[in-house]
């Protein structure tokens, strides 16, 4: 016997807009505001999870950024471009995990505008030990999908992104 498949709000959302858009347009709206949930969901979700690590999402996010970077540093237009934050927020946010002792900037000798962002010892000790608890949280959260379907579903917004990206440079 065939289980009927489990709804969502979005699907409540879509019952009410059938008649005014489009088959194919309503399906598309129906994907991006299921992209905005569970992104809100995730993000709600592994906040909780690194609040009794006294980390805050943001700075995991950006002590990885650095991790994955030769050297462990950036310059912090890099991380502005990979975190898709303005320079302000960057500069914002790096003083504050340069005041935790996270992170050391080292501003050009001929230019006090150019910043080079550093992951200290301290920074890094600090990322590795939460990253699991981060890896952990996202896997439970998407574990409705096998991980062949994980794949298919990572395949076909790789395609989405790369063509947002693409657009960014060109």
């Amino acid at each position: 016997m065939r289980q009927t498949p489990r709804t969502d709000y979005v699907d409540d959302m879509v019952e009410v807009l059938a008649d005014t858009f489009e088959p194919d347009l309503l399906e598309a709206k129906a994907l991006a505001y299921r992209l905005r949930r569970i992104s809100h969901w995730l993000e709600t979700e592994i906040k909780r999870e690194l609040a009794p690590h006294d980390i805050e999402l943001w700075e995991l996010e950006l002590l990885a950024c650095l991790s994955r970077a030769a050297e462990w540093r950036l310059t912090a237009g890099e991380l502005a471009r990979q975190m898709q934050l303005t320079s302000g927020a960057v500069s914002n946010r790096v003083r504050r995990l340069e005041a935790k002792g996270w992170v050391l900037r080292d501003f050009a000798a001929h230019d006090r505008r150019s910043v080079t962002v550093t992951l200290t010892e301290e920074g890094r000790g600090r990322a590795t030990r939460v990253f699991a608890t981060k890896t952990e949280t996202e896997l439970r959260m998407l574990s409705a999908l096998s991980p062949d379907r994980r794949r298919r579903v990572n395949a076909d917004l790789r395609t989405v992104l790369a063509d947002l990206e693409a657009g960014e440079t060109g």
